[in-house]
């Protein structure tokens, strides 16, 4: 995975992500109804604000990813990680460890905005 860049597109508020019931959810065919919606401009419409909606998900989880990296890697803890620790503990190469822990440090800074 590539490290996160930022836009001014993520600002943006995409559709909010509405929790399903758990009995739609358990039904593997249903997906935040979208399979029910005949009018294809709507489906369209709909299925287009929910990738925006995941992908600023995803941009925002790996920004807190990328910040408690960051935060465990310090070295002014005294039970500070390494970053081949916290890359076992992410699922990540020691290497995107580091660059995780760099992003996360520049983050806390203030440096990205």
């Amino acid at each position: 995975m590539a490290e996160p860049e930022r836009t001014t597109e993520r600002r943006l508020r995409p559709a909010p992500l509405v929790f399903e019931p758990s009995e739609a959810a358990a039904d593997p065919e249903h997906f935040f109804d979208l399979e029910s919606m005949d009018d294809p401009r709507e489906l369209l419409t709909r299925s287009t604000e929910l990738a925006l909606a995941f992908r600023a998900a995803t941009d925002r989880a790996v920004e807190f990813q990328a910040i408690a990296a960051a935060q465990l890697a310090d070295p002014r803890r005294f039970d500070r990680l390494t970053p081949a620790d916290i890359g076992e503990r992410a699922g990540w190469t020691e290497d995107y460890a580091r660059k995780m822990i760099e992003f996360g440090t520049d983050l806390l800074r203030g440096a990205i905005t």
